[in-house]
């Protein structure tokens, strides 16, 4: 019989209620942090206890982060081995595979799928995991035996560019931890053909949760000429063509990823459409007002500008600043896109900072739809940063 897990308890002031409820996290001010827990690996798994001794479920604990505690399950007497870990995989992947025909999704979105801090992303044959808690560190090989076993996949890699693995004490170290990875993968999706790059493109390769805002795009794109910022592998701009669009301009920093955008383009067909501009966004967009040039669709999908709390503000400003730069591009009666990945920007902030970039472009906007994260990106209900990605279609 197994040795039952440690235990570590609430502070009297933290909210047990909110735990019993489903937020999954304990701040390290409200679990008590004695020389006993304090020594503990980070990654541990415990028994969280509340004040009054009651467990709430089995956690994991890393005594170094703010987030001290992560819950795993609600029963006190779960064991975190294989079998619990294949049964949350196939949960995770039977939901996928009733709503896609192909295997290429987000397999993995962490606490909503009651994973916390382990995100793993599909691309056929090939699992790109991202293990960013301490916990999925540690677990990363039984974690990598229960999905190759679920999922029959044939090469897994990990991937630690995410920033929480820092504010988790991990390395930055990314390798290919089974099979053989040769060159991008070819992705089909909105009926356009990406080039992911799993070993040195951004995050896993590629951004699963645009899907549904891509088709969005593509329908009010047919006809139009499209301008599609912060385009990395084509994004947008190769939805919109597969749509419909008379021709796309992708705009992006990296010659690496445009390289991939033309190839994805040449492989769909669409080669003769599609055209590429590198460059700093921000000047790519004055230099194509400065030059004249109208689109009937303007798309602009930044990194997070706000990645935290403390860049709220500065995030706030760079998304008024890109709203105005990009409305006087759009043709009269023609749709721009601005997109936020940004959770420390909620909602009605990024509308707030858009409508007056907007407004200081010297145009006047009606938004007609708000996109979120597509249903591979389920939300956790009692955590805002899981509802991070927010996409404004304005009419102009």
């Amino acid at each position: 019989m197994s040795e039952p897990y440690p235990t570590v308890r609430l502070r009297p002031k933290a909210n047990a209620r909110a735990i019993r409820h489903g937020f999954p996290w304990v701040y390290s001010n409200e679990v008590v942090l004695d020389r006993r827990t304090s020594r503990m690996e980070p990654g541990s798994l415990v028994v969280l206890e509340d004040a009054e001794r009651q467990a709430t479920g089995v956690a994991t604990l890393n005594p170094g982060s703010k987030i001290a505690v992560r819950m795993l399950d609600r029963d006190p007497g779960a064991r975190i081995d294989a079998d619990w870990l294949q049964l949350r995989f196939r949960a995770a992947l039977d939901h996928r595979e009733m709503l896609y025909d192909a295997p290429f999704y987000r397999l993995v979105h962490a606490e909503a799928d009651g994973l916390p801090g382990l995100v793993v992303d599909r691309f056929g044959d090939v699992l790109v995991v991202q293990p960013n808690a301490a916990w999925t560190e540690r677990l990363l090989e039984p974690i990598a035996d229960a999905l190759m076993a679920v999922t029959g996949a044939k090469s897994l890699i990990k991937n630690a560019s995410g920033r929480a693995r820092g504010l988790e004490g991990l390395d930055d170290e990314s390798l290919v931890l089974s099979g053989t990875i040769e060159g991008p993968v070819a992705v089909p999706m909105n009926g356009a053909v990406y080039m992911a790059d799993l070993v040195s493109g951004q995050k896993t390769g590629l951004f699963f949760d645009q899907r549904e805002n891509h088709a969005f795009a593509a329908r009010l794109a047919q006809g139009r000429s499209v301008l599609d910022v912060f385009s990395h592998v084509g994004g947008f701009a190769l939805a919109a063509l597969a749509g419909g669009a008379a021709s796309a301009l992708s705009v992006d920093g990296s010659e690496a990823a445009l390289g991939l955008a033309r190839e994805g383009a040449a492989l769909g067909g669409m080669a003769e459409r599609f055209g590429t501009r590198k460059g700093d966004a921000f000047d790519a967009l004055a230099a194509l007002g400065a030059e004249g040039e109208r689109f009937g669709l303007v798309i602009c999908d930044p990194p997070a500008f706000a990645p935290s709390k403390q860049a709220r503000e500065a995030g706030l400003r760079a998304y008024e600043r890109i709203a105005r730069l990009a409305a006087p591009l759009v043709e009269e009666g023609g749709y721009l896109c601005l997109c936020s990945c940004s959770h420390a920007v909620d909602l009605q902030a990024f509308l707030a900072a858009s409508a007056r970039g907007i407004g200081r472009g010297g145009r006047r906007g009606r938004l007609i739809h708000t996109g979120f994260a597509g249903p591979d990106h389920p939300q956790l209900p009692q955590l805002a940063e899981s509802g991070y990605l927010k996409a404004l279609f304005f009419r102009l």
